[in-house]
């Protein structure tokens, strides 16, 4: 308590002349007894730091995080991490050993608090006679001994009965949490204080049964070179009270936030952001270096929240590729344009395509400020865009032309379901040199390089990297190469120009459909589902695509009211 004290006399000497403007954010701090870090009491934007007890990664082990049953967001709690290399080395081998090498896994010399993008979500104490959530450090808020298992003790929550954290595993129970073990430490800081400031400023948060309440999310951003930090309010309607005092506030106890963001999402939903974004402090976005280069990263921006591994991974892809200068590369899923811009500095062009409409402004803009003027960003579905260029060059028979291309290299990065045999079949058609498939998923890894195998494509070498420390996921990247049987390939070549770019804004995506179909009808449907139905309505659907594997297997058909509520998604998005 003396401690407590020590430290919340040092918070009051510190706001000096803003005393009175901030007696909000004082009262609050007051209030707010969970115990701080140094990087809550810095000026300067700070490296994530660890705590002084278990300076070495050996040391903690067996720290297990008391939140780990009931998030269910970290696998291998308890596991050294040395053990969890090897399990997750052992996973990409078993998946992609038959095809090519698979190096030694590229681990982290500290695998603690690397995810530089922190989400949680914020909501009221229940009454459920269940026991509250347990703080990281093992200490309960009002200093007193509980009574949990192994000692763990309970947690307060912030004056008002709020609490912030991630919801309980399989349910919308959010679990109050104060600090996690993967999540980087200044912006678990940034979120306690939100917690202990709405209070005071008698902003309420939201309920998901009523739709009644103000702040349903805190989305905080941090750029691991600039120390740049963003902080995003999800409201769940469009007016924040006393925004400018509220932000100051929050700026008194960490004058390393950048820039704040209001998003504005009002619809029942599970998506975390909305439409509709407001500027209400600094420049919108944050910035970091990647590689060398660059980038901007605003709320909606894809942006890998491990910088450190990053690095590795994407340095890994580059020198994959083999570039001299010479070469026209595809970056296809490229979403901020990362990678692509990263190679263009070796190559002779460059061609990005990705659907989000945000992320491709946003890889303009960092094209931009990078001085890149060798690559062109195409808002389209990558599968889409793909097979157009494959059509246009198979039926294109008109021999040499100015301004033509050959595609020699194509990046893939796809979302964890893979890519499917209309994309593969595309790549094929291209017959590009080099393939370089970074994927999150080994299963659907290896799925795809049986088909690219089966094509003329040669898988040389695999480099897993651990880009997630703690659970189970796993970052791989391969080179294809192409083997003999292109050796007597014809050149046809394609000019983008003549393609109809129109077409890719027709239709959407599995994800989208998804998405639609949840936010409009509650019902959750799965990608064979909408596969059934696709060819329901003559919608193309790749040829052996969500088919069973055997005659006699037996596939779950899709029920009426989802097919229903799918053909609506249909209808939406201009499919039939």
């Amino acid at each position: 308590m003396k401690k407590k004290m020590q430290i919340n006399k040092k918070k009051e000497e510190r706001r000096g002349t803003q005393e009175k403007m901030l007696e909000p954010a004082k009262s609050a701090k007051a209030a707010n007894t969970g115990k701080q870090t140094k990087s809550e009491k810095s000026s300067k934007p700070a490296k994530s730091s660890r705590p002084a007890k278990l300076n070495k990664p050996a040391e903690r082990a067996d720290a297990v995080c008391p939140y780990a049953k009931k998030c269910g967001g970290c696998d291998y709690q308890g596991m050294p991490y040395e053990k969890q290399l090897k399990e997750k080395q052992a996973y990409v081998q078993k998946q992609v050993g038959s095809f090519c090498k698979v190096l030694p896994i590229l681990g982290m010399d500290e695998p603690y608090h690397y995810r530089n993008k922190v989400h949680a979500v914020f909501d009221i104490e229940k009454k459920r006679g269940s026991r509250p959530g347990v703080r990281g450090n093992g200490k309960a808020a009002n200093g007193k001994q509980g009574n949990g298992k192994k000692g763990r003790l309970a947690a307060k929550p912030a004056p008002g009965g709020i609490i912030s954290g991630v919801y309980k595993a399989g349910t919308h129970e959010v679990i109050n949490i104060d600090a996690c073990q993967i999540e980087d430490e200044l912006s678990g800081a940034i979120i306690r204080d939100i917690r202990g400031l709405l209070h005071s400023f008698k902003i309420k948060t939201y309920d998901e049964d009523t739709g009644y309440g103000l702040l349903r999310h805190v989305l905080v951003r941090r750029g691991f070179h600039s120390g740049e930090v963003m902080v995003v309010l999800v409201l769940g309607s469009p007016v924040l009270p006393s925004k400018n005092h509220f932000v100051m506030a929050l700026r008194e106890l960490h004058p390393e936030i950048s820039t704040v963001i209001v998003n504005v999402n009002d619809k029942r939903t599970s998506m975390v952001l909305g439409d509709k974004e407001s500027v209400i402090y600094g420049k919108g976005y944050i910035e970091d270096t990647l590689c060398g280069c660059t980038f901007r990263i605003s709320p909606k921006s894809f942006y890998q929240v491990n910088p450190v591994q990053t690095e590795l991974l994407y340095g890994k892809a580059i020198a994959y590729a083999a570039l001299t200068g010479n070469e026209t590369v595809v970056d296809a899923y490229c979403g901020t344009g990362t990678i692509g811009i990263i190679a263009a500095k070796s190559a002779k062009k460059v061609i990005g395509v990705e659907l989000n409409r945000d992320a491709v402004r946003d890889a303009v803009k960092n094209a931009k400020c990078n001085n890149v003027k060798n690559i062109e960003f195409y808002n389209a579905d990558a599968g889409q865009f793909m097979v157009e260029m494959a059509e246009y060059r198979a039926d294109a028979k008109r021999g040499e032309k100015s301004g033509a291309d050959e595609v020699d290299v194509v990046f893939m990065d796809p979302p964890r379901a893979g890519s499917d045999e209309a994309f593969l079949s595309s790549v094929v058609t291209l017959a590009p040199k080099r393939v370089v498939y970074v994927s999150c998923n080994p299963e659907t890894l290896a799925r795809d390089l049986l088909y690219l195998t089966k094509h003329g494509y040669r898988a040389q070498e695999c480099q897993p990297v651990d880009m997630f420390p703690w659970t189970k996921h796993v970052e791989t990247v391969v080179l294809l190469s192409k083997g003999e049987v292109d050796s007597k390939k014809i050149r046809v070549e394609f000019s983008l120009e003549d393609m109809d770019m129109s077409e890719f804004q027709d239709g959407a995506t599995y994800t989208q459909i998804k998405d639609y179909v949840l936010e409009h009808s509650g019902l959750k449907v799965s990608n064979l589902y909408i596969s059934q139905i696709k060819r329901k309505c003559g919608i193309e659907v790749g040829k052996n695509y969500n088919l069973p594997k055997s005659e006699d297997s037996r596939q779950p058909m899709c029920p009426p009211e989802k097919e229903k509520a799918i053909r609506e998604a249909f209808k939406y998005f201009g499919m039939i």
